[in-house]
């Protein structure tokens, strides 16, 4: 009988295993699935053939090869089933299951205290799971990790004693060193080592991760005999003389403590590394470390700790030896950490006591386990799932509460939901370390449910004053461990495998990533960031596989199978619930009834109840004579005669009517399945309001998307470009503002025979467009010019450009090639007009813009953005102005000349164009500079709007001591302009200190210059709230 029971059970499974590999197959996962399938049948097949002849005791001979295959297959599906894949109802492996449930049971909800690890770990092997506490321990400590999971599902609290930062460590070479040192001497790669106790014996050991561990924790004082002071949080373990730890806030005055004597270290120590604890531990109390006084300082600052490889423990230059705690190593002992359930547990954990889940005998069949939790979550997706099976692994990624709500709700509204449709609301996996993430796979795993998505650490490049570069990582890939992030870029600069890196920071706080990777100077921060990302850990991959089980089988799922599979077991179980509820409200009104009439007949029942023989005469009479039901009947004997009296007609009648509502409303949900599906919306909808956050991953088109505006701090500049054509780029907050009739700092250390032709500012997200005197444009991006401190000379522009023996005319900065147009002037007086889009297109070769005359009798002088309507400023060295509007240029090719934008008089030249103010002209005045340093500001109104090609009106009264035109600009008093000078000479100055004047007035110095420098160029500040 047994035996027959035994091929049953394995034909069931059998056919079990039948079922999943059809189902596999039918998922498109290939030929492997289809052999198992047949792997299966074969095996079955030589079962059946076994029964039929073993002998009458059921004994029988076997192969010893196929017994193997057979039971491999029996742990096969174990593994799947009970141990590696979870389940696409609740998103939980059994132990996860088993593990909530058993904290569940026990009360720890997050309302309550929490209780030691330890306790919680027995309660899981011993009911639920028996196998190594190691293994259940470490799964409930990853449930806690908000690194790991993106909803925590235990809150715990843990060893996290630490240090302030001046608490110094007793060092082998002899030296006392703080926490903050360590840090710092760990950044240049320098290897320390202290002490530590083994097993009775002092030896030395390495520190390992010397970091900062929190954040503004609470801190206490612990005063030894020797006189020195331990300021350290409350939870710091403390070693006693018998070598055992008590924390800081339960030691007492006289508390022995494990001392380190370095006067017998020299003696002892280095001439045996096995120095015996014996000789302190026998030591005269008169020299033992006691505890005097333990002070709480109701104070918080950031504390520090070490970690020191198995022996967790090390000596404090106070002179005793403490524990440390493992941040970044396998989690304290269970002994030492406590836990309960966190808020949002709750929600998978609701209405379990509602008959909600089906109960299944435990491993000793002693109680009850659940199957699956009611899951009021979508935590298959949520906080994703890891595992590996036998011939199949499931590595699901998080994702945001917020987007795969939005997903269920338009999935409840819209029966015909495709996949592309949720791919629209559900943007990618959302990591708990945040990130950037981009690649094919993230659609691909949506579709089929595998997919590969690329993860790049979050960065930015600052940069100095002096123009050091640095690479700032705020957020790193899910999974990496940023302590061997950090070790692994060290060990690799170290190798000159990544010779840039000049420094290297771990400056994280406050549970915020900032690893800071400083670069020599002059190093290109892309190229080393790029090196990064090949090298370390900085980018990786997660290869997704949406592997869950479904009715106990594997299934690959895509994005549309789990949100339906979810509602689908969200139906059920608010179905159970409601069925319930239901029961208990029936139960309960048919109670309320009873009491009711017992109330209406109240002294009958009572004299009826005093003449009844005994109870059961009672129960049959109450139930014959006044139409009681059997509860009904029960529970009024089971009242107490004063009780039944002191009955409240008016609550019973209330609570009959509530009742019947109750009622009512979930035979109103039961009767109508869109009405559960309301409820699942509702519900969804609260969920999302109580836990709903933004997302922390970003999610990116594709790797090439990471470009200046992902990477490089977006700031003012300054960018020259010289006669001899160099280039540099400055921080703006170089220059600092000065009052008119300044002499200016030195902006570059230029030869003799050069100087500064133009000066833009912009920001360093900008493009750079470099226009020639020949009429052809060239693309550079303001953060690849050369960064220089304010006296360097730059790099020359023939190392940036292609340039083909021509000189640069005009230097123009874009931050957006899809709205207006440029326009251009020549020497001439000829202007042109094109659409910025007809240059958003970078060339490396450059485009011609201009076609200007071949014998070189004209060239470029200006170019400007301008809009629709945009009115335009014409102005001549020998100070003519023409005021135009720019529609009265129509838009032309790149090939075209132009027309006549200004009549000249003879040996006259054009030296600017520039945007007449549309909006708050009243408040505008035009700035004209001359090259010996004059200049004026006079009302925009007294330059009167006429027609392109006229000869314009007096602009400024030229003379020997002003000098020409160099350029005018619209300006308003709160406006402050840079004047660059031919020998490198930098000044700049505020409008607000130099009044207006008339159109035709010669102007007033606002340049002090030395006899023989002259003004070269002059720009508008872009940004005037720049701190400078």
């Amino acid at each position: 009988m047994a035996e027959e029971e035994k091929g049953k059970t394995e034909e069931e499974n059998g056919k079990t295993e039948e079922e999943n590999g059809k189902t596999e197959k039918e998922n498109g996962n290939g030929k492997a699935e289809d052999a198992f399938e047949k792997e299966v049948l074969r095996a079955e097949e030589k079962r059946r053939e076994k029964e039929q002849i073993g002998d009458e005791k059921g004994v029988f001979g076997a192969e010893i090869v196929e017994e193997m295959e057979q039971a491999f297959i029996d742990y096969a599906m174990s593994v799947i089933v009970d141990r590696a894949l979870p389940s696409v109802e609740d998103g939980l492996k059994p132990v996860h299951r088993r593990i909530l449930y058993a904290m569940h049971t026990l009360g720890l909800d997050f309302s309550k205290p929490t209780r030691k690890s330890a306790t919680v770990v027995g309660e899981v092997i011993g009911k639920y799971h028996p196998h190594g506490d190691i293994a259940v321990y470490d799964t409930l400590v990853r449930l806690a990790q908000t690194f790991s999971l993106r909803y925590p599902l235990i809150h715990g609290q843990g060893n996290f004693g630490c240090f302030t930062a001046d608490t110094k460590v007793a060092l082998a070479d002899g030296r006392d060193v703080s926490f903050a040192e360590l840090i710092e001497e760990q950044s240049t790669g320098k290897r320390n080592f202290t002490f530590t106790v083994d097993n009775g014996a002092v030896k030395i050991a390495e520190i390992k991760n010397p970091r900062k561990t929190r954040e503004n924790a609470e801190i206490m004082e612990v005063l030894l005999d020797n006189g020195e002071k331990i300021r350290c949080t409350l939870n710091h373990k403390f070693m006693l003389r018998d070598e055992t730890y008590k924390e800081a806030q339960y030691l007492n005055s006289g508390d022995s403590l494990m001392p380190l004597y370095k006067e017998l270290l020299p003696k002892f120590f280095f001439e045996d590394n096995n120095f015996n604890l014996q000789n302190v531990v026998s030591a005269p109390l008169a020299i033992n470390h006691k505890v005097v006084d333990v002070k709480f300082l109701n104070k918080f600052v950031d504390v520090y700790d070490i970690t020191v490889d198995k022996t967790h423990n090390f000596a404090l230059a106070s002179g005793i030896f403490v524990h440390n705690s493992m941040d970044g190593d396998s989690a304290a002992a269970q002994r030492y950490t406590e836990a309960k359930l966190s808020k949002i547990s709750a929600e998978l954990l609701e209405d379990i006591e509602k008959g909600t889940v089906v109960m299944r005998p435990n491993f000793d069949n002693s109680l009850k386990e659940p199957e699956t939790l009611p899951a009021k979550l979508p935590n298959l997706l949520l906080n994703g799932a890891t595992g590996i099976a036998v011939g199949m692994a499931t590595n699901i990624p998080p994702h945001n509460l917020t987007e795969l709500t939005n997903a269920i709700i338009f999935y409840i509204e819209n029966p015909n939901t495709t996949v592309e449709d949720l791919i629209g609301i559900v943007k990618g996996p959302d990591f708990p370390t945040g990130g950037l993430i981009t690649g094919p796979g993230i659609k691909e795993m949506y579709r089929v449910g595998k997919g590969k998505v690329v993860i790049r650490a979050r960065s930015e490049i600052e940069e100095d004053s002096k123009g050091k570069s640095s690479i700032i990582l705020t957020e790193i890939p899910y999974l990496v461990n940023k302590a061997d992030l950090v070790k692994n870029i060290a060990r690799l600069a170290t190798e000159k495998k990544l010779p840039d890196i000049s420094d290297l920071r771990d400056e994280s706080a406050k549970g915020k990533v900032r690893v800071v990777i400083e670069l020599k100077k002059g190093v290109d921060p892309k190229f080393t960031l790029n090196q990064l990302y090949k090298m370390t850990n900085i980018q990786t991959s997660f290869d997704a596989n949406l592997l869950a089980l479904v009715g106990k089988q594997p299934r690959v799922l895509n994005l549309l199978d789990i949100i339906r599979e979810y509602v689908k077991y969200r139906q059920l179980v608010v179905r159970r619930r409601s069925d319930f509820e239901l029961n208990k409200a029936q139960e309960r009104i048919e109670l309320v009834l009873g009491l009711l009439l017992a109330l209406k007949n109240i002294d009958e029942i009572v004299i009826f109840i005093k003449k009844s023989t005994d109870t059961k005469s009672a129960h049959e009479g109450l139930m014959k004579k006044f139409g009681m039901t059997d509860r009904q009947a029960k529970a009024v004997l089971e009242i107490k005669l004063q009780q039944l009296t002191h009955l409240e007609a008016e609550k019973l009648k209330d609570e009959e009517k509530k009742l019947k509502g109750v009622i009512s409303e979930l035979e109103r949900i039961l009767g109508d399945e869109k009405e559960i599906l309301k409820v699942i919306k509702s519900e969804v909808k609260e969920i999302n309001t109580k836990f709903g956050d933004n997302r922390r991953t970003k999610v990116i088109r594709n790797v090439d998307e990471i470009t200046e505006q992902d990477l490089i701090e977006k700031k003012e500049v300054v960018v020259m470009v010289t006669n001899s054509g160099y280039i540099k780029r400055v921080d703006m907050k170089s220059y600092k503002e000065q009052k008119r009739g300044g002499v200016g700092v030195t902006g570059a250390d230029l030869k003799e025979e050069d100087f500064v032709t133009k000066l833009i500012t912009c920001s360093t997200h900008d493009h750079l467009l470099f226009f020639t005197s020949r009429g052809r444009l060239y693309w550079l991006k303001a953060n690849d010019a050369p960064a220089s401190e304010r006296q360097g000379k730059g790099k020359a522009i023939v190392n940036l450009l292609n340039l083909r023996d021509e000189s640069i005319a005009n230097v123009l900065s874009v931050s957006d090639f899809e709205k207006g147009y440029l326009m251009f002037v020549t020497k001439l007086g000829i202007v042109k007009k094109i659409s910025a889009k007809d240059v958003s297109k970078p060339r490396s070769t450059g485009v011609r813009v201009m076609n200007l005359p071949v014998d070189g009798s004209d060239t470029l002088i200006s170019v400007m953005r301008v809009e629709d309507k945009q009115e335009v400023l014409l102005t001549t060295s020998d100070g003519k102005a023409i005021r135009f509007n720019s529609d009265d240029v129509r838009s032309m090719g790149r090939a075209s000349y132009g027309v006549r934008g200004i009549e000249l008089n003879s040996g006259d030249e054009v030296v600017s164009l520039v945007p007449v103010p549309i909006k708050d002209s009243n408040k505008t005045s035009i700035l004209t500079v001359t090259n010996k340093g004059y200049g004026k500001r006079s009302a925009l109104e007294d330059y009167r709007l006429t027609g392109r090609g006229g000869k314009g009106v007096i602009n400024l009264k030229p003379a020997e001591k002003n000098g020409e035109v160099v350029r005018s600009l619209p300006v308003t008093e709160d406006s402050s302009i840079i004047a660059t000078t031919k020998q490198g000479m930098i000044v700049r100055i505020s409008m607000d200190e130099l009044r207006e004047m008339g159109r035709a007035t010669q102007g007033v110095r606002v340049v002090k210059l030395k006899d023989t420098d002259k003004i070269a160029d002059v720009v508008l500040v872009a940004d005037e709230k720049i701190e400078i």
